[in-house]
């Protein structure tokens, strides 16, 4: 009878696989620790693999992986292994076997060395030259955490080396989907790319391999100054093949046309007349732009912002991003263009002027600015006034306005009249006075010898005050020219009156001694 015990023994020992240095054999992991993997790969003893073979893989028991046999027996009587060995040997079968110079493979950055990288390509170590890698855009973060695709360039599987290239790699996947491309484009088909650069007259967009252009002309329905209001480079969109020339290497895009054109039909959406809200999306000095719906946009004119301010500085009174209500003045679809306007929603107050402002009445107003001869001011229930030089002193020859007044000061003025055509209040500040000509003429008669202050020297005689706003000048012919050149002003000197015009507000005079010389020429 058969020893039990004997059949167990031997049962067990045939059960034990043969091991030979150098092979590779599939084993399963059962037991982890910080510093090492335990393996069974159905030998007497398990085998021990140091955990950094696996290069922070994550790893869990049960996980079936190849390992080679490094020692069927260490002094421990345990056997060796190693996964990063196995790797490499799997890798170089794979490499030798299936892969050729010239073919496409991916990898992944193993280690920097000087020169280059070394990259994990299926277990199998290959040298990638820096001057191929086409790394230089990338950041070392990018570089170390992502998988790339590489050309062989050179392979020996004796010496076991194989160089890499990620530059051609590149190249021919550019080469490849470049051709694809246009294997594969049609007129009035749409594709998605990624905007690649943006310049003044349009954006350029890579498709693939190949840029098309995206012309400004065809980005919005609604018309925009840059081709960045719509796009930033590094943005994917979809967009339509409106033509394209493979000879010439040229694709027009479109991206407007993937909406239907917002201004069909626009004359009957928005008729004359009409009011609509909008949204205010970009202010010039000669009007704001108002957006009626995507699209579409509208132009108030600065003449169509009130019936009674000329002056506006339309950046203080609006903002962008405000929504007004304006109303529609005309359409005209061949411009794309819509005329609006924001005073039209109002009355225009100069149907009822006779009702808001007197003839002869005192009011306030602001001075807003100047123009030729006068100044333009805003009176405080809005209307706009002018005065003009003549009716600002009854004294004074005023040859700029903003000489005597100061603009955005408030001054009180007489009301001299209406010009119902410019639709402007006439104003006077003199007329605030008593006219003081009929005491002038009494204070200072013809003939009468007064002493006068030199104020101003000029080529055809000297200006000098009487009295406080009261000025008349010495004619050239009424003074020699070497007493003109011996005054200065500030001077004092003996003048005498000969001729005194309220209509003009103009006196003339002559020096004491040119003055008794006409006497006696008289005589």
């Amino acid at each position: 009878m058969t020893d039990v015990s004997t059949e167990l023994q031997e049962a067990y020992y045939n059960s034990i696989r043969e091991l030979k240095r150098g092979q590779i054999v599939k084993g399963t992991i059962i037991a982890l620790t910080s510093k090492e993997v335990m393996v069974d790969v159905g030998y007497k003893s398990e085998g021990i693999i140091l955990r950094d073979e696996f290069d922070g893989q994550e790893l869990e028991e049960g996980q079936k992986i190849d390992v080679s046999v490094e020692n069927v027996e260490d002094d421990e009587g345990r056997i060796i292994l190693s996964y990063k060995k196995a790797r490499e040997k799997r890798g170089w079968l794979t490499l030798s076997t299936e892969c050729n110079e010239g073919d496409i493979v991916e990898g992944k950055l193993h280690h920097k060395v000087k020169g280059g990288y070394i990259i994990d390509v299926f277990g199998a170590k290959g040298f990638l030259p820096r001057s191929l890698s086409a790394f230089r855009n990338l950041s070392e973060e990018e570089i170390s955490n992502n998988s790339f695709k590489f050309q062989i360039i050179k392979i020996s599987p004796q010496k076991k080396n194989f160089i890499l290239s990620r530059r051609d790699a590149i190249k021919l996947e550019k080469e490849e989907s470049r051709k694809e491309v246009w294997d594969n484009i049609k007129k009035g088909e749409t594709m998605k790319g990624k905007v690649k650069s943006i310049t003044n007259f349009g954006v350029f967009i890579d498709l693939g391999g190949v840029d098309g252009l995206l012309h400004i002309a065809d980005m919005s329905w609604k018309k925009i100054a840059h081709p960045s209001e719509v796009v930033a480079v590094g943005d994917e969109i979809e967009v339509l093949i409106l033509d394209f020339d493979k000879e010439s290497n040229k694709i027009s895009l479109g991206l407007k046309q993937m909406t239907p054109d917002p201004w069909t039909q626009i004359e009957q959406k928005y008729p004359e007349g009409s009011v609509v809200q909008g949204r205010i999306t970009n202010i010039q000095n000669y009007g704001i732009f108002v957006e009626l719906e995507k699209g579409i946009e509208g132009l108030v004119h600065i003449s169509e912002i009130s019936w009674t301010k000329k002056f506006i500085n339309l950046k203080d009174t609006f903002a962008i991003g405000d929504t007004i209500e304006v109303k529609v003045l005309g359409v005209d679809p061949g411009q794309r263009k819509i005329s609006l306007s924001i005073k039209q929603l109002e009355k225009d107050p100069w149907e009822d002027i006779d009702n808001l402002v007197t003839i002869d009445s005192t009011v306030k107003g602001k001075v807003l600015g100047f123009g030729n001869g006068c100044a333009f001011i805003e009176l405080e229930n809005g209307l706009e006034g002018v005065v003009y030089n003549e009716d600002i002193s009854w004294t004074k020859r005023i040859a700029r306005t903003s000489s005597e007044l100061k603009k955005s000061h408030t001054y009180q003025w007489k009301v001299l009249g209406l010009d119902r055509r410019s639709k402007k209040v006439i104003l006077g500040r003199k007329q605030l006075e008593e006219n003081p000509w009929p005491k002038i003429i009494e204070e200072f008669p013809v003939g009468k010898i007064v002493e006068a202050e030199v104020v101003k020297k000029s080529d055809f005689g000297l200006f000098v005050k009487l009295q406080e706003d009261l000025e008349g000048l010495i004619y050239s012919s009424q003074i020699n020219q070497e007493e003109t050149n011996e005054l200065e002003v500030g001077d004092k000197i003996k003048v005498k009156i000969i001729k005194v015009d309220p209509a003009t507000a103009k006196i003339g005079l002559a020096t004491e001694t040119e003055g008794s010389k006409e006497a006696e020429e008289e005589k």
